[in-house]
Order: structure tokens, then C-alpha cells, then sequence
């Protein structure tokens, strides 16, 4: 018997049990589609991740007090910030360019426009920002260093918080209450979207000597500076540690990467995909041994055809093949029913649900392999069990 005869024999073996055979092929199916849906949304995770990071700006460095660990992120969390709006310059020295270093001071407030009232993000920064993390001004202009210096109280509002303050109206040039202090808009920036679930847009940003003084504090929570490129980050990220903790010997400083921060968010979604794609993957196993259940079942029940087979010349390597092939038919058939449907189901997740979905190109090849191997796996046993039947016992069976 070649190749051909087995499968066309395989193939009639199951069109002789269609519903049988689609029960069989179900617990294949689910796992394979599971899988590829489960694949899917972890990488469409990350690459929505990747682009909100990418998205706070280029080649950036966030210099922060405490240990940065990537094994553990809360090692330096409760760090207290001893960074002063002074050590800006000693940052500067390092750049070489003072306009490529923005000091952050971030906090909550009510903000309130006439009869409005919205809570919002209020960030103390100075007049670096709009450069470092790249974020346009979409009307009037953002705040300069005069303003910072002479504690002028005005803002510049994120789209979102001005649209909500003022709705359907200029912003500009009008005025608002953060905290109960009045400040004068200047300027509005460009839609920005959120970045880890927190909307960049519903901001209000102020001088930080305004911000220090509205909150009663003389700290900063950060500093961010931007490297000339991609190649200088790793070293200005050394350098940068390495001067603040000159300034203050006995303090820990870290100075935080993007890539980093996307190692370590890509090894959190990596770890939990693989996890519940292995809990998807059980289906599989489960599919597999009824695929071996139902072949035995199937070899009890073509026992005289068996011996016929074997009575007419057939090798025992042939009955081993022609059933071999037939599990594996069963488990591919499966297989391909699963990558349309999970390929169906990532596009639908990804449209309709909240949840991104990206599908990898990988994705369905391995999963037609594995659906291959599941059939090879659980139909050796039951092949080996057909083609070691005596023809003269199988002959006899009823």
C-alpha cells in the first residue's frame, strides 16, 4: 500500500463516520484556536504597549531617586525624592544641552471653568518639555522659562481637558481654578492619546515653581532627558546616574531607558501569554486522547478488515501506516478548522472588544505542526495495536 492508498483509505474511513469524526476532531479544534487567539492578544498587547512608550517621545532617559530593578519594580517604588529643580544644571553638564533636560512634578487636582468642573492630571514642568517629550502645541504657545522663573500662574491644557472645560469653545486666553488658585491659559497641545491606560490628554501643565509652591513641596518626582540618538542612550544613562550620585553620595539614582521599560513589560506579557496559552493547550491534550480513543475503537471495529488486509500480503508496517495516517488526518482536518476560527476570532477580539489583537505570522504554522504531531503522537499507540493483529485471530473475530 503507498502513500496515496492510505490516505484515500483514511479518507473513506472517516466519511463513513462524519459525525464521529467532527466529535473527535472538536477538543483539537478549541485548543488550536484558543491558542492562536490567546498568541494573538498577547502581541497585540505589546505592540500597543511598545507604541504608547514610543509614543511619550524619542531616545529618552527618566532619571527617578531609588534602586531600579527590572526583577523587581517595587524595590525602589516607595524611594522618597530627594531631586531639586537645581539639579537640572548638573544634568545639563552632562547633555551638553540644557534645553534637552524637563524636570516633572505630577499630581491631581480639581480643575474648574465657570460652571465646569473636571479632575484632572496637573503636571509642574518647565519650558523643556514640549522638545524632550515631543508634544506639539496644537493653539497658542507653551509657557517659557520667564514664566517659570517669575512664578507666573498659567497653564497649558491637554485637548481632552480643554475640550471638557471649555466645550466647543477657544481655550485660550481664558480662565480656570486648579486648587483653588486662578491661572491663565496659554495654550493647548495636541491630541496625545494615553500611555498605560492614563490619557495624556486630560492634563493641565504649569510652571514648576507654581506647581512647588500650590502643593507646598520643593522637590521634584523626576527628571527626563532626551539623548541625541538611539546609540548615545545606554552611556548619557550612566553618565546622568553617575553625576547625580557624585552630587549626593550617600543616594541612589537610576536612570530608566525605554528599552528598559519595554523588557520588562515584555517579559511580564510573555511569561502571562505562555501561561494561558498552556491553559488553552490542555484542550489539546484532551483532543489528542480522544483522537487515540476513537482510533482504538476503530481498529476494534475493522478487525476482519485488518486481517483481510494482512491474509492478502499487507506488512504489518502498512496497517501501521494506513492508521497512522488516518489519526493524523483526523487531528490536521482539526487543525485547519482551529486556524480559521482562531484566526476569525483575533480579528473579531481586535474589531469589536477592547482588547488589541495582533496575529503572528508564526502562529498558524505552529499550530497546524502541533495539530501534525498530536495526531502522530496519540495514533502510534493504536497503529502499532492494529498492525500486530494476528491475521488468522482477526479473520476470525465477529
Amino acid at each position: 500500500m503507498n502513500g496515496v492508498e492510505a490516505f484515500r483509505v483514511a479518507l473513506d474511513a472517516l466519511r463513513g463516520n462524519r459525525l464521529r469524526s467532527l466529535l473527535t476532531t472538536l477538543g483539537i479544534v478549541i485548543g488550536i484556536a484558543a491558542v492562536i487567539v490567546v498568541v494573538s492578544i498577547g502581541a497585540g498587547a505589546r505592540e500597543r504597549i511598545e507604541s504608547q512608550v514610543e509614543g511619550l517621545g524619542s531616545n529618552l532617559v527618566l532619571v527617578v531617586p531609588g534602586e531600579f530593578d527590572p526583577n523587581n519594580l517595587a524595590a525602589g517604588a516607595a524611594a522618597a525624592s530627594t531631586l531639586q529643580r537645581e539639579d537640572a544644571e548638573v544634568l545639563a553638564e552632562v547633555t551638553g544641552d540644557p534645553g534637552a533636560v524637563t524636570a516633572r512634578l505630577t499630581s491631581g487636582a480639581q480643575v474648574r471653568a465657570g460652571g465646569v468642573e473636571r479632575f484632572v492630571t496637573v503636571q509642574g514642568t518647565d519650558e523643556n518639555l514640549p522638545e524632550v517629550f515631543t508634544r506639539p502645541v496644537a493653539s497658542g504657545q507653551y509657557f517659557t522659562g520667564t514664566d517659570v522663573d517669575a512664578r507666573r500662574r498659567v497653564a497649558v491644557l491637554g485637548s481632552r481637558a480643554a475640550e471638557d472645560l471649555f466645550p466647543g469653545a477657544e481655550a485660550v486666553g481664558r480662565q480656570i481654578t486648579v486648587s483653588g488658585t486662578r491661572f491663565r491659559v496659554v495654550g493647548v497641545l495636541a491630541e496625545q492619546g494615553e500611555s498605560f491606560g492614563v490619557s495624556q490628554d486630560n492634563e493641565v501643565h504649569v510652571p514648576l515653581t507654581v506647581a512647588q509652591r500650590l502643593l507646598g513641596l520643593q522637590r521634584v518626582d523626576a527628571f527626563a532627558v532626551k539623548a541625541p540618538g538611539a546609540d548615545a542612550v545606554p552611556e548619557l544613562a550612566r553618565d546622568l546616574r553617575a553625576a547625580l550620585e557624585a552630587e549626593y553620595p550617600d543616594q541612589a539614582f537610576s536612570a530608566v531607558t525605554q528599552t528598559q521599560v519595554l523588557g520588562v513589560v515584555g517579559e511580564i506579557l510573555g511569561l502571562l501569554t505562555a501561561v494561558l496559552a498552556a491553559i488553552a493547550a490542555i484542550s489539546l491534550l484532551v483532543g489528542g486522547v480522544g483522537v487515540s480513543n476513537i482510533m482504538l475503537v476503530s481498529v476494534r471495529e475493522r478487525t476482519r478488515e485488518i486481517g483481510l488486509r494482512k491474509a492478502l500480503g499487507a506488512r504489518q508496517r502498512d496497517v501501521l501506516v494506513q492508521f497512522l495516517v488516518e489519526a493524523v488526518l483526523l487531528t490536521s482536518v482539526g487543525g485547519v478548522i482551529g486556524i480559521v476560527i482562531g484566526l476569525s476570532g483575533s480579528l473579531l477580539v481586535d474589531r469589536f472588544s477592547p482588547l488589541p489583537a495582533s496575529v503572528e505570522w508564526w502562529s498558524p504554522v505552529v499550530a497546524f505542526a502541533v495539530s501534525a504531531a498530536v495526531g502522530v503522537f496519540f495514533g502510534v499507540f493504536p497503529a502499532r495495536r492494529a498492525g500486530r493483529l494476528d491475521p488468522v485471530v482477526a479473520l476470525r473475530a465477529d
